[in-house]
Order: C-alpha cells, then sequence, then structure tokens
C-alpha cells in the first residue's frame, strides 16, 4: 500500500505540474498571440514552405515528429503513424525555438483474474500501470527537424513478476517464464533522437536511434493507441505484434512520399531482462522493415515483417520470423473531445515447423468527452510449453477473450482528467484447459484513472 501510495502521489504531481503551470499569471510585458485551434484539424500537408517559414518566425514547428509537412496528431509510438483524425492528449510547452510536449497514464486499481475461482491460475493484485512520456523537437535551418523522446515506467516498483493477466505469457523472472501475467516495463522504456530532411512538402527522409527504442515492426504500441488509452491491460497477442516497443539498441532509416511511408530497422532482438532499471546490452542482430499508408484523414494501415534473433532469455535458440498487419481508423464526432477509435491488428509469429501462431485483436473506443465506452476482442493461439502446462509443448490451443468497459471523468483541473471506471473479461478457451483454468474464466477490475486532457491551442503555454 506504501508502494501504491507513493506512485499515486508522483503520478499527480508528474501529470499536473504542467497543467498548472498554465495557470500562472503572465507577466505583464508578454505580448505572445495564441489562437484557439484542434490540431485534429490543421493539415500541415498542405502548407507550402513559404507559410512555414513564417511560423516559424513567431513559435517552433507544430508538425509531426518526424515530418515538417504532417500534422502532429498523426505521431504514434516509435516512428509509427496514426491518423491525422486522431485525438491527441498531452501538454504542450513552448518556448522561442523548441516545441515540448508531455503525456502520460496511470490507473490506480484493484485487479481480480479469475473472480469466481474456477481455476488454479487466476490472481489478483492492487497496483498500478503507468507510463510518462516527454518530448521535444525544433527545426534546424529550413528544412531540417530534430526530435527527441523519453519515456519512462515505475511499474518495476510493484514487482519483478508484473500483474495477473489469464493467458498472457512473454519475458521472464527469477529464471521462469511469466506465465498468466504481463510484465513490467522498464524504467527507462524509451530514449530517442531523430532527424528528419524535408526535400519537397511530399518527400522526407529520417533517421531514429534509441536506445532504448522501438523498431519499424508492427502497429502503433497498445498504451499509445486511442482505441486502448483506456483499457489498463495489454493485449494477450502483445509479444506477435508490438511486444518491440521497448527494445535496446535500435536504427531506423525512413522515408515518406505523399501519403506512404516505408521504414526499416536494425535491432536487438533479446526482449528487456528482469532487471528493470539498468540498460540491456545492444546486440543489431534482428532486422524489421515496414510499409505504412494513410490513405485519408482517418485511417492508418501498415504491414511489416520482421526477423528477431532470440529473442527468449530462456530460449536463446529459438529465433522468430513476425509479421503483422494492422488497421487503425479514428473518427471524429460531433462535440470536443467526442471520437470512436478502433483498431484492428494481426501477429504471426513462426519459429519452427511446430511453432506457427497467430493473434487477432479488435478494440474500439468511443469517447463522449466525460463517458468512454470500450471493448476489446482477442484470438490468439499459444502452445503448451507457451503457457507452462504439462503436456505434449507442442500442442497448439485457441484462446480468445471480450472485454468491456466504461469510465467517467469525475473531475478535470489543470488540464488533467481524473476518471473512475471498471471492466470486465470472459476467456475462452479448448475444454482441454478447463482443469488448469476452469469454464469460461472470468476477470474484472476498477480504477481510477489520471491522465492529461484533449490537447489543443488553448492549453498551450508559451515560455
Amino acid at each position: 500500500m506504501k508502494t501504491l501510495l507513493y506512485t499515486l502521489f508522483f503520478s499527480v504531481i508528474s501529470l499536473t505540474a504542467f497543467g498548472q503551470h498554465e495557470h500562472h499569471d503572465q507577466p505583464k510585458k508578454d505580448t505572445t498571440k495564441t489562437k484557439t485551434m484542434d490540431h485534429s484539424k490543421m493539415d500541415h500537408s498542405k502548407m507550402n514552405h513559404n507559410e512555414m517559414a513564417m511560423d516559424s518566425m513567431e513559435m517552433p514547428p507544430m508538425s509531426h515528429s518526424y515530418s515538417l509537412n504532417l500534422p502532429m496528431n498523426r505521431n504514434g509510438s516509435g516512428t509509427g503513424w496514426l491518423p491525422d483524425a486522431a485525438p491527441m492528449y498531452g501538454y504542450m510547452v513552448h518556448s522561442k525555438k523548441w516545441m515540448y510536449m508531455f503525456h502520460g497514464n496511470i490507473f490506480i486499481r484493484y485487479n481480480n483474474q479469475d473472480i469466481g475461482n474456477n481455476g488454479t491460475r487466476g490472481d489478483s493484485k492492487v497496483d498500478a500501470p503507468n507510463w510518462f512520456m516527454a518530448m521535444g523537437q525544433r527545426r534546424v535551418g529550413m528544412k531540417g527537424l530534430f526530435h527527441f523522446n523519453a519515456m519512462l515506467s515505475l511499474d518495476p516498483i510493484f514487482g519483478g513478476d508484473g500483474y495477473p493477466l489469464l493467458f498472457q505469457t512473454g519475458e521472464a523472472f527469477e529464471g521462469k517464464p511469466l506465465v498468466d501475467r504481463q510484465h513490467p516495463h522498464d524504467l527507462f522504456s524509451e530514449m530517442s533522437v531523430a532527424y528528419t530532411q524535408s526535400f519537397t512538402k511530399d518527400f522526407d527522409a529520417f533517421v531514429y536511434f534509441g536506445y532504448p527504442g522501438e523498431p519499424a515492426l508492427g502497429p502503433v504500441a497498445f498504451m499509445h493507441r486511442p482505441s486502448s488509452l483506456n483499457n489498463p491491460d495489454a493485449t494477450l497477442g502483445h509479444h506477435w505484434s508490438d511486444a518491440t516497443h521497448i527494445t535496446f539498441g535500435v536504427a531506423t532509416i525512413g522515408f515518406r512520399y505523399k501519403i506512404f511511408k516505408l521504414d526499416g530497422s536494425l535491432f536487438t532482438g533479446r526482449e528487456p531482462n528482469e532487471h528493470r532499471y539498468d540498460f540491456d546490452k545492444p546486440r543489431f542482430d534482428s532486422y524489421s522493415y515496414r510499409l505504412t499508408v494513410n490513405p485519408c484523414r482517418t485511417l492508418s494501415m501498415q504491414v511489416s515483417k520482421a526477423f528477431i534473433n532470440s529473442p527468449e532469455e530462456l530460449n536463446p535458440d529459438e529465433d522468430i520470423d513476425r509479421t503483422t498487419a494492422s488497421v487503425t481508423h479514428s473518427l471524429p464526432l460531433t462535440g470536443e473531445n467526442h471520437f470512436l477509435t478502433s483498431n484492428f491488428v494481426w501477429g504471426y509469429n513462426d519459429s519452427g515447423p511446430d511453432h506457427k501462431e497467430n493473434s487477432f485483436t479488435l478494440e474500439s473506443n468511443l469517447q463522449l468527452d466525460r463517458l468512454a465506452v470500450y471493448g476489446k476482442y482477442e484470438n490468439v493461439e499459444k502452445s503448451a510449453e507457451e503457457l507452462s502446462l504439462d503436456l505434449e509443448e507442442h500442442e497448439i490451443f485457441n484462446i480468445s477473450a471480450v472485454t468491456l468497459g466504461a469510465n467517467y471523468t469525475i473531475l478535470r483541473q489543470l488540464n488533467t482528467n481524473f476518471a473512475i471506471g471498471a471492466q470486465g473479461s470472459i476467456f475462452m478457451a479448448d475444454d482441454s484447459l478447463d482443469p488448469v483454468y476452469g469454464k469460461n474464466p472470468m476477470s474484472a477490475e476498477v480504477y481510477l484513472r489520471i491522465s492529461p486532457a484533449l490537447m489543443n491551442m488553448s492549453n498551450m503555454k508559451m515560455k
């Protein structure tokens, strides 16, 4: 409980400090003028370089992290794209040459993974899944853009074995695989820099280096997708699609032409070890490539492929060929902070003749200002070995889960939302797993979510 209180205190201070600053009195001679404008309605692709140069005389670039010609709403995780119509939540601060943004998410919750006590794998816990991000960027000359990202997580203080989540697998703790638990994220989840050169309004090229960072593989990571921001849990297909979002050693080069982006990475295949406060050894022994297209403001689609060398510490001789595809949709509705956002993700792991496994995730979030209603359907294939079952290790089980949840913002203060919510899940698996998991086990959790409010020009601060 003391750990939970410390985390709550730190989180509230971190997420509200920037909003609180905006309520300070302005200097008497402050002549800065700002206009109220929703970033989701800004189309930087239609601005010519003369217009952007004029804007840059007054403030630093309010653009995408890897392009002076795209809207900032397209920012995802790593070098991934979201739709231009996606909502942005965070705090923004401008200096004369720099633009800074701060984002985060924390759930103070009680989580029970098997509320009927039907199986032997369920567990309950009071914890607080969380992450905090800071980024900054500035123009370099007329056509260059420098950008940095830093992402931290206090997950490790709640224990090295993470939190209970039925049928979840991936990574290890104390020499044993984590099963029916979601691993904690590292304290340093991203420390990256990037440089972009704009050649024309239709063509950009960029380089990205992260230690740790995220390679060009998979969709935007689950905790950064607007369709899953209200859900405290990771996806069951996390290690089939976006688990590489924390990789200790990533070098990416990418090109954008109009609506298309092609990027490729060299990166470390080994997943983070159980020592969550340090920096793992960079290896650069794996590679990936990804094609992304945004055909309109409301859609973003990607397909990617990777060879991942020895990802699991406990199975060092096993490599994985991973393929992913995803479609992200974001539809602004009538009213401020009214959005319908959805995501479909397919992931496929091929680690040998007896281990070819698919995962599918369909998630959606309806945000009606203070009220959010969300749902998720998951289907994943996992082996007996993956689930640590005393059965034929190559046997594959089909597992499905349906999650429904809702929350309501009870307080909005200093550009920060405080929402109370609840969600429940039901799991469906092969009958042969009933003696271990029970028949259709169910989980439930209640939480307080603390997160930034919708970002627009009215909550931007000039310093």
